[in-house]
């Protein structure tokens, strides 16, 4: 069975996300005896046409010149070279810049089976044109698709109760995190369990400022690290409020999964704010890495989560967590056992990779 993979900047993964799910899911299925083709933009680091059994294909990737416009011509310039594969199956990661062009898709000659991701079209930081875009083009992605992949169940809820689409359910992966090293912490004037953090793109639907509120509310002193890029408009605006608060400190963005994985794993508690989407890679990660996370009280998390977490809505809610919860006390250490349990025996990537191929495999035996 040949496979090409579509929807992301490319492997190996430099990027995070669907880039990583893309590296994990074209390395387990070539394992599995697979061909599989990943696109890569032009200008990714690795620039060989083979890694590791993978086939990688470059295409011109304007992004770099003409920002989000540039990612529409990435998109059909993979769909043009896709024409020329003959390709069993063709497995989408996201729709959001390649739906519009759906049309030019070798559906004669391929299945099309595409990952929906999370609800793109609610996300706080459009605007709403762009946001009425984003729902068309949703549309469009189930229009062009064979069949639907959702990564929660509140996605697969949401799309067969708008499309009346079936969608097969494949959650996001991690691995669970071992090598825990506490001489990491000195590079950032912190002591292992007492401070506090998140991680997140500094945007309003990721629940920073009432997090924040919550931190300033508590007035107990211990250090809270914002980690995300803060070069951005409402960076600039949380910086700005939060300017004379000490402890709360703005790190930027952190790439090196080790060290993330070192600060979750010594924090005394983690926030995880995301209100949109569906199974969030950081939470996987935040879990995988012993974190004891404070979530976002919505039924995404909740799915995932269950009762091995703690939740908030409102700033009074973080404040008291803040003040009242340490890590280290025997019911959050069941927690984080119960969390780690879920990691290798649901969300482990060799679970993913072997219910995409189960998925793969169906799906080519139904034509």
């Amino acid at each position: 069975m040949r496979i090409a993979i579509l929807g992301t900047r490319g492997i190996p993964n430099y990027y995070g996300g669907f880039e990583q799910c893309a590296e994990y899911l074209a390395l387990g299925l070539v394992n599995k005896g697979y061909e599989v083709i990943v696109y890569n933009s032009h200008n990714h680091p690795y620039q060989e046409n083979n890694w590791k059994g993978v086939q990688i294909v470059h295409c011109y990737d304007p992004e770099y010149k003409w920002g989000t416009a540039g990612q529409f011509i990435y998109d059909l310039n993979c769909i043009r070279d896709l024409r020329k594969r003959n390709c069993d199956i063709i497995l989408q990661l996201g729709y959001t810049s390649s739906s519009v062009w759906g049309w030019l898709l070798p559906r004669k000659n391929s299945i099309i089976t595409t990952n929906m991701d999370g609800l793109e079209w609610k996300r706080t930081k459009y605007s709403e044109k762009v946001k009425k875009f984003l729902l068309y083009a949703e549309k469009l992605g189930v229009k062009y698709s064979d069949y639907l992949i959702s990564d929660s169940i509140g996605i697969q809820d949401y799309l067969k109760e708008k499309y009346k689409k079936d969608s097969t359910f494949i959650p996001y992966g991690a691995d669970l995190f071992q090598t825990p090293d506490e001489a990491i912490l000195k590079d950032y004037d912190v002591v292992a369990y007492n401070y506090d953090m998140l991680i997140a793109r500094l945007e309003p639907e990721n629940s920073i400022e009432v997090i924040l509120d919550g931190v300033v509310q508590a007035n107990i002193g211990r250090p809270f690290l914002v980690i995300g890029k803060h070069q951005t408009k409402y960076g600039e605006y949380l910086k700005a409020k939060f300017s004379n608060q000490k402890n709360i400190r703005f790190i930027g963005g952190i790439y090196d999964i080790n060290i993330l994985n070192n600060l979750r794993y010594y924090s005394n508690v983690y926030f995880h704010g995301h209100t949109v989407g569906g199974t969030n890679p950081s939470l996987l990660e935040a879990m995988s890495s012993n974190s004891l996370i404070c979530a976002n009280d919505n039924p995404f998390n909740k799915y995932i989560l269950g009762d091995d977490a703690l939740y908030f809505l409102t700033a009074d809610e973080i404040a008291k967590v803040i003040i009242s919860t340490d890590k280290n006390e025997a019911d959050n250490k069941l927690k984080l056992t119960n969390n780690n349990n879920k990691i290798t025996n649901v969300y482990s990537w060799d679970i993913i990779v072997n219910q995409y191929a189960e998925h793969l495999e169906e799906i080519y035996n139904n034509q």
